[in-house]
């Protein structure tokens, strides 16, 4: 893990701990980085942003350092992270950036990167921005006269990848009323279009965006809301996106949260049913429910799991060729069809299999039982001395035994801070509690907590 970029981007509060010139810095870099190796072809850039106010800022700014070393900056301005790694793909750019702090609060901002085939960048590279970042590498060289890049509109990047989402649908969604949260972030425009373009009847919330309202009380983390609009208007389905559309949680007709775990039971299933399921594998991260691995063994699946990021699943995807995988948050990737999460897709993707089995989504999910979760942090000195003490282990093994195969026990360092995560999923909400106290207890005993 770098200094600055974590497994999904530099994040941070917008002006104070993500700064213009961070962004003005790493624009520099990734302009020189990767037009160094060029020697007729110039060095193209495509840019894209989410609805927050400082997201035009760090446009401009990155874009600013990428012609000063000679790029070029084709902006596709507000649109989701997956159409940018689509763009990348099909277009031949060399790299692409997305600003966005996805699920975050407006005032939070991030630079997440992808390389020339639209996945997310390798860690050396990510590595040598941040010695730039740091000032361990000496001053790049500007670009002068006609070498200086361009900035280039680019709209029709996006309005391609709205064809592409287009014509990945099996079916009309003629006289389907499916709801749309958009979470005032990127998919505002872009979701509505696809689903009216395929005939549906949309009913859209948090479509406004003011640069303030990304994601307040809305969108994938917020449901409520579209829970509440699919009961009343009595819809057969809704949707909701998290900031930069790269995520996706339903809600059946009824209005029930149908969230990754659920996404990625049914698709696999639905592809199993037409022997399509590569491998016969789904991958999860470590965080999927033990509801979901029960119903997978029941339907004869097998599945990976992986540390918690979707950066981590894709590596194991690709490592694997699996096709199907994410996270219970809502990040799904479908391999086949991209290198990331995509909201989009992703709805798509469930539409089609409520459309070629004729069955409601809660059907679909009614096999899984989600079983209860309990997760504690606990803030420690050391997290290695913690999870090596002996007695610690002891009691996460005494209540791995107990609950045998009607539930798990995970305990995990926290990646970004000095936590220890202690989870439990078992039938029974209280017992979950119970547990997770009795090896909270040990470590707090032991002297760890800080």
């Amino acid at each position: 893990m770098g200094k600055y970029f974590g497994t999904d981007g530099f994040r941070g509060e917008a002006n104070v701990t993500l700064t213009v010139d961070h962004a003005y810095k790493t624009g520099r870099f990734l302009g020189w980085y990767y037009g160094q190796n060029k020697s007729q072809d110039e060095c193209n850039v495509v840019i894209g942003k989410d609805t927050r106010r400082s997201s035009y800022m760090f446009e401009y700014a990155l874009a600013a350092g990428i012609t000063a070393s000679g790029a070029n900056a084709y902006l596709l301005h507000v649109t989701t992270t997956p159409s940018v790694s689509y763009v990348v793909r099909s277009d031949d750019f060399d790299c692409g950036i997305m600003i966005s702090a996805s699920h975050n609060p407006y005032y939070d901002n991030g630079i997440k990167l992808l390389n020339g085939k639209g996945e997310k960048m390798d860690e050396q590279t990510i590595l040598k921005i941040e010695e730039y970042l740091d000032g361990n590498i000496d001053e790049l060289p500007l670009a002068k006269r006609e070498n200086i890049g361009r900035t280039v509109d680019y709209a029709l990047g996006r309005n391609r990848y709205i064809g592409y989402l287009i014509s990945l649908a099996t079916r009309s969604y003629k006289n389907v009323r499916v709801g749309l949260d958009c979470a005032n972030g990127s998919a505002w425009m872009l979701a509505k279009n696809v689903f009216d373009t395929l005939g549906a009847k949309t009913y859209v919330i948090a479509c406004n965006p003011d640069g303030t309202n990304i994601n307040k009380n809305c969108g994938s983390t917020h449901i409520k809301q579209l829970q509440k609009l699919v009961r009343d208007e009595h819809l057969d389905i809704g949707f909701a996106f998290d900031g930069d559309a790269d995520r996706c949680i339903a809600v059946d007709e009824n209005g029930n949260v149908v969230d990754g775990d659920l996404i990625l039971y049914i698709y696999s299933v639905y592809l199993k049913g037409r022997d399509k399921l590569v491998n016969n594998t789904v991958v999860t991260t470590v965080m999927s429910n033990f509801g979901l691995y029960k119903a997978l063994d029941e339907a004869g699946i097998n599945y990976e799991k992986t540390k918690v990021g979707d950066k981590y699943v894709y590596e194991n995807m690709v490592k694997g060729g699996h096709r199907i995988g994410g996270e219970q948050s809502g990040h799904i990737i479908f391999s086949k069809y991209a290198t990331t999460g995509d909201g989009i897709l992703t709805a798509i993707k469930v539409m089609e299999v409520m459309q070629e089995s004729k069955q409601p989504l809660s059907k679909l999910v009614a096999p899984v039982t989600i079983y209860p979760q309990v997760l504690k942090n606990v803030r420690v000195k050391s997290k290695p001395e913690t999870l090596s003490d002996a007695d610690v282990q002891a009691a996460i093994d005494a209540v791995a035994d107990e609950l045998a195969d009607t539930g798990r026990i995970l305990v995990r360092e926290s990646g970004t801070e000095p936590v220890i995560r202690v989870m439990v999923e078992a039938k029974d909400e209280n017992l979950c509690n119970e547990l997770t106290d009795r090896v909270i207890s040990v470590i707090e005993k032991k002297g760890y907590v800080c």
